[in-house]
């Protein structure tokens, strides 16, 4: 597998997003871009060749070619893909990344990023390249080998109950509902969230919910009722019970001191 090395610490420079459209022209195109990386996510088959090494385009893959590569792409026909060329640092953290990949279940999440990113460039240069950055991130991980004595990482169901439980913490969360989102039975995603997290799927909202809220205390000024309603617990008495059993405090409790609170009684 061909791969390069990628520094992602920090956003990348955009210096262009766009829909390529090829074949019509010619069925061959060869070329380098010298001081430019290139992000590409098709929706068409053709064949690939980086520095020599074959890769076969189909649709839903992704390609990252590095600066200087010489790229050769033969067309079978009208061929449209998203890109993004860009700088990368030239510093930081070393990621290997496969040059082609299958975007696999990514896939809708990776094609909303970039048609963002186009929706944004160039009237709003910031938020396009926060959107590649995200997919440059989102395509690093595609293929992220799973921990030493680990197997192939949680079930998708899981995955995306997880995601879901995150995006509605301030909302009534029900197993069967979290299910239903999964596209598992109730049982089935019970049997599937204990094996990959060793907890329930009741225990896992109440955690994170907890987790939450212990943040927002010692982080934010939000008043406590607006804690509790952001991590779905809008009964105060019921969040002060839970507070204190799973965070060893009650809400107020957990609140560091704030100088407009400290008392000035005493001087020296």
């Amino acid at each position: 597998m061909q791969t390069v090395v990628a520094h992602l610490d920090a956003p990348p420079v955009l210096a262009s997003v766009g829909v390529g459209v090829h074949g019509p022209a010619g069925h061959t195109d060869v070329f380098r871009l010298p001081d430019l990386w290139q992000l590409h996510l098709y929706r068409y088959e053709a064949d690939l060749t980086v520095d020599g090494t074959p890769h076969a385009i189909r649709p839903g893959r992704v390609s990252l070619v590095p600066p200087g590569a010489t790229t050769r792409f033969r067309y079978r026909g009208r061929s449209e893909h998203l890109y993004a060329h860009l700088r990368l640092p030239a510093t930081g953290t070393s990621r290997a990344i496969p040059v082609m990949q299958d975007a696999g279940t990514q896939l809708p999440a990776l094609t909303a990023q970039l048609h963002q990113a186009l929706a944004s460039w160039p009237s709003t240069p910031v938020r396009a390249t926060a959107e590649v950055w995200a997919a440059l991130w989102r395509v690093a991980h595609l293929t992220e080998p799973p921990p030493h004595g680990a197997g192939a990482g949680p079930h998708p169901a899981v995955t995306t109950a997880i995601a879901h439980i995150e995006a509605h913490l301030a909302d009534p969360l029900t197993v069967p509902g979290v299910a239903r989102v999964a596209g598992v039975s109730h049982n089935h995603l019970t049997r599937l969230f204990r094996a990959a997290t060793g907890d329930t799927v009741i225990a896992y909202i109440r955690a994170r919910r907890m987790a939450r809220a212990h943040h927002l205390l010692r982080a934010t000024t939000l008043s406590i009722p607006a804690i509790a309603v952001s991590v779905g617990i809008p009964d105060l008495q019921a969040f002060n019970k839970t507070c204190r059993r799973e965070l060893g405090a009650s809400p107020r409790a957990l609140r560091p001191p704030q100088p407009w609170t400290t008392d000035r009684t005493s001087v020296s």
